[in-house]
């Protein structure tokens, strides 16, 4: 694991009048360098915290996060996206400042408002989780099926981990420092989401969902949320 700063002179936007300070983003990143920049630029609008775990990208995302504003951490192999988050969520927690982290993806499909919201719930409402969830307002446009395998894979972790959400495989997550504390991922593809479910039920931390909108383009269909992309989730949730 190497780390690399922002370059001094591209650091993006300046620090934001609250920024706030105890809040790190982690972005898991793998082969984005086209949309990467223009995600941690937005993030940095509004966090002045960002760190993207370049996951063995064979491109340039890397060099296009840190321009933007991100510290990058490299995994020097493509380990999967939940050792990446794992990755980010020790770095976070190695700032003895962090109280919260968010776990952001990045290929544009979550926005800013949405996490700076679910950060505002865990400090007013005293939780150590808050869930973004797709499906509690009815803003996010799904087709029908997409929408029948994501279900399902709702429903299978909901009975296998005792947590009951509405939407168990959204990337956009808040966790308080004690909840971050209590991940070990070990699932490096697509079952860590309910691995960290699991992990949520088991600590018995205090969570609760938000309602986000996530936002489905051609270039985030084009990277991995395609049906066939849902259909793998509930096969690993399945078999993990």
């Amino acid at each position: 694991m190497t780390t690399t700063p922002s370059p001094a002179g591209t650091s993006g936007p300046a620090p934001v009048r609250d920024g706030h300070p105890g809040t790190w983003v982690v972005v898991p990143l793998y082969r984005e360098a086209a949309v990467v920049g223009d995600v941690v630029r937005r993030l940095r609008t509004r966090f002045d915290h960002v760190v993207c775990v370049d996951d063995g990208s064979p491109d340039d995302s890397a060099r296009v996060a840190a321009a933007a504003g991100a510290v990058v951490v490299r995994h020097a192999v493509n380990l999967g996206q939940g050792a990446a988050l794992q990755t980010g969520v020790d770095y976070a927690l190695r700032d003895p400042s962090t109280t919260s982290v968010v776990t952001f993806d990045a290929d544009g499909q979550h926005r800013v408002e949405d996490a700076e919201a679910m950060v505002a719930r865990l400090v007013a409402e005293d939780l150590d989780v808050v869930f973004g969830s797709r499906f509690l307002d009815g803003s996010t446009e799904l087709d029908r099926l997409r929408r029948v395998v994501l279900r399902l894979a709702v429903v299978w972790t909901n009975r296998s981990t005792g947590v009951r959400l509405t939407d168990a495989h959204n990337g956009l997550r808040v966790f308080s420092r004690t909840g971050a504390q209590q991940l070990a991922i070990r699932h490096n593809r697509m079952a860590h989401a309910s691995e960290i479910v699991a992990q949520v039920g088991r600590a018995g931390l205090r969570w609760g969902e938000h309602p986000v909108t996530v936002l489905y383009t051609d270039y985030s269909r084009s990277k991995g949320q395609s049906l066939l992309n849902s259909v793998n989730i509930l096969v690993e949730t399945l078999l993990g």
